[in-house]
């Protein structure tokens, strides 16, 4: 490689390495083509960028960021070593833990995670397990909406008490009983006409 090639290969590295938070670098010696662009291809889908690099440009790149000292992991660079930046903490070990399921590789070297650097492939556990932002941010979330939906639910449940006590049914107020009709009295008959009231009455019949 020609001196014009590494100093373009460098600043490649350096590109990718500023401003990330989340640095790996893995071994992915043993993988064959077909197994290593399945692993480019599942890191693609996840977000992160992987690269092939040669140890001494890798660590000369680092040597150059500003604002981070990546020494601790320059004694884990030593073979295939491949650069995986992402932008979720534990997304690079997941993929390594999932391709580990089948094969030996890829294997891990080194990490630098949230401000600190987890040397060794017996960290991997460890990283996977670490929280991303965006899962911290939910949960900080969901404690905070917790008492929230509490209170919530409480005074759903308060208003359906309510609401079922409106809706009881209110006993019927028997009505009046009608006041007995007063019979009106029959009329009174005219009294028969007496005898003697007949005879003055009529007039005389002629002789």
């Amino acid at each position: 490689m020609t001196k014009e090639n590494k100093v373009v290969a460098i600043q490649e590295i350096k590109d990718l390495l500023q401003d990330a938070k989340v640095v790996y670098v893995a071994d992915l010696e043993g993988l064959n083509a077909a197994k290593s662009s399945d692993f480019r291809r599942q890191a693609f889908k996840n977000n992160i960028k992987v690269k092939v690099v040669k140890n001494t440009l890798l660590q000369k790149a680092m040597e150059q960021i500003e604002g981070v000292d990546y020494s601790e992991m320059f004694d884990t660079f030593k073979g295939n070593s491949a650069l995986m930046i992402s932008e979720t903490a534990n997304a690079p070990a997941k993929l390594i833990q999932s391709f580990r399921k089948k094969e030996e590789k890829p294997a891990l070297k080194s990490a630098f995670v949230q401000e600190t650097f987890y040397l060794g492939d017996n960290n991997l556990d460890t990283l996977v397990n670490i929280k991303s932002r965006e899962e911290m941010i939910g949960e900080i979330i969901g404690l905070l909406q917790s008492p929230i939906q509490r209170l919530v639910s409480a005074l759903q449940n308060k208003e359906e008490a309510t609401g079922k006590a409106e809706e009881a049914p209110v006993a019927e107020v028997a009505a009046p009983a009608e006041e007995p009709k007063t019979e009106e009295a029959p009329a009174a008959e005219a009294a028969p006409e007496t005898p003697e009231a007949s005879a003055e009455g009529e007039a005389p019949a002629a002789e």
